[in-house]
C-alpha cells in the first residue's frame, strides 16, 4: 500500500542547479557567496534589516538567547504548547523555562497568564507562532514593555505570517527560524536570525563565529560557537526563497481543501485569521471534537493502517520528564486531541480527499462523528 506522508520537501530544477552550482565553485562549508544572498534575500522577505544564518532553529535560539545575555538564574517564560527545542534552548542558556497555557483560538502563548508568570527573575518572553499562527505580538510587546522584557519570537514555523501586513520575526528583539526538510521553506537543515538592531545582530555573529576577532586571526576573547550554516545549505535556501510567494499560496489552498471536507463534520482545523492577522499554513492541524489522548492515537493509527501518515500535536512541555510541572489546561485538551495532516507542495486534490476520508472514517469508528 502506498503511504501519502505527512510531509515532504519540494525540490526543483532551481535547488538542483544553485546546489550544484555551489558544489563547483568549492566553496561548500561556511563561507561562500549565497550565504549573503540568503540571509540578505530573507530579510527582505520577513521587513528586517538584518539576518544571520545559522546551523538550525534551536541553535538560533540559544544564539539569541546568548547574545542577550540570558544566563543561569534568570527566567524565560515560554508556551506550554511547543516543540522542546524553545524550553530546551533556555536551559541550555543556563535560564529557566516558565512554562505557561495558551489560547484556546489561536494555541499560542497567552498574554493573561504571561503576565501572571511575571516575577522580578523574569527577563524574557518567547512567544511561538505555533503552526503558522502568529501569537499576539502586539500585545505581548506592550507587556514586556511594561517590565522590560526581551522578546524572542520562535517562528520556526511561520515564514510569512504577518500581523496588520508586519511579519512575524520583526516585532522581538530577534526572530528565529527553522529551515528543517518540513518547514515552509527548506535548506534541509539550518535557521535564521532575524533583527532589526545592528548592535544585537554583530554581537550575534560574533558568536556563532567562534567569538573569533575580527581584526586579530584566531584571538578568542570569550566562549564562542559553530552554529554556521554552510554555502550549500543557503543555495538550497536562496532557491526556496524565490518560490516563497507560490508556497505560501499553495498551502493555503490546501488547507481551504481540508476546511471544506472536515469542518462540517465538527472538526476543527487551523485558526483562522482577521483583525489583520495572516496566518499561513505550516502543517494541516484538525482537533478532534470530544476526543481522548488514547482515542486520538487510535484515529492516526487507523488512518496508518489506510495509508495515510499523520502525527500526534506536541506534547505540553510540562508532560515531559525533564520540565514536569503543573499541567496547563488548555495546552492539555488541545495537545490530547490534535492531529497534523499532510501537507506539502505538490500534493494532490485526490490526495487530500484520501487524507480526509481517512480522518472521517477513523472518528466515525471511534465514534468521534456521525
Amino acid at each position: 500500500m502506498s503511504v501519502i506522508p505527512i510531509s515532504k520537501p519540494f525540490v526543483s530544477n532551481l535547488e538542483l542547479e544553485l546546489v550544484s552550482e555551489a558544489v563547483k565553485s568549492g566553496w561548500v562549508s561556511s563561507l561562500g557567496p549565497y550565504i549573503e544572498q540568503f540571509e540578505n534575500g530573507f530579510a527582505t522577505f520577513c521587513g528586517v534589516e538584518y539576518a544571520l544564518t545559522v546551523s538550525n532553529g534551536t541553535v538560533g535560539l540559544h544564539l539569541a538567547l546568548a547574545t542577550l545575555g540570558i544566563k543561569e538564574g534568570d527566567e524565560v517564560i515560554v508556551p506550554d504548547l511547543t516543540f522542546v527545542a524553545t524550553a530546551n534552548a533556555v536551559k541550555m542558556s543556563g535560564a529557566i523555562p516558565i512554562l505557561v497555557d495558551v489560547d484556546r483560538h489561536s494555541y499560542c502563548i497567552s498574554v493573561s497568564a504571561i503576565e501572571a508568570a511575571i516575577t522580578p527573575n523574569t527577563r524574557a518572553i518567547i512567544p511561538v507562532h505555533l503552526y503558522g499562527y502568529p501569537a499576539n505580538m502586539p500585545d505581548i510587546l506592550k507587556l514586556a514593555a511594561a517590565h522590560s522584557l526581551l522578546v524572542i519570537e520562535d517562528a520556526a514555523e511561520a515564514h510569512g505570517a504577518s500581523i496588520e501586513g508586519r511579519f512575524v520575526g520583526s516585532f522581538g528583539d530577534f526572530g528565529v527560524f527553522s529551515f528543517y526538510g518540513n518547514k515552509i521553506l527548506t535548506a534541509g537543515e539550518g535557521g535564521m536570525l532575524t533583527t532589526n538592531n545592528y548592535e544585537l545582530f554583530k554581537r550575534a555573529r560574533h558568536l556563532r563565529d567562534h567569538a573569533m576577532s575580527k581584526e586579530k586571526r584566531y584571538w578568542h576573547t570569550e566562549l564562542g560557537y559553530n552554529y554556521r550554516m554552510t554555502n550549500l545549505q543557503a543555495a538550497l535556501g536562496v532557491a526556496q526563497l524565490q518560490q516563497v510567494e507560490q508556497f505560501l499560496t499553495e498551502r493555503s489552498q490546501i488547507l481551504d481543501q481540508y476546511r471544506n471536507r472536515l469542518e462540517k463534520y465538527g472538526i476543527e482545523c487551523n485558526p483562522c485569521g482577521g483583525d489583520g492577522i495572516k496566518p499561513v499554513n505550516w502543517l494541516t492541524c484538525a482537533v478532534l471534537p470530544n476526543a481522548s489522548r488514547i482515542v486520538r492515537d487510535k484515529v492516526i493509527f487507523l488512518m496508518a493502517e489506510s495509508g495515510v501518515d499523520s502525527r500526534p500535536f506536541f506534547y505540553p512541555l510540562s508532560d515531559l520528564p525533564m520540565y514536569e510541572s503543573t499541567p496547563n489546561p488548555v495546552s492539555q485538551i488541545i495537545s490530547s486531541t490534535g492531529i497534523n495532516l499532510p501537507t506539502y507542495i505538490g500534493i494532490s486534490s485526490e490526495e487530500i480527499d484520501i487524507a480526509s476520508t481517512a480522518l472521517l472514517n477513523a472518528c466515525i469508528s471511534c465514534g468521534l462523528v456521525r
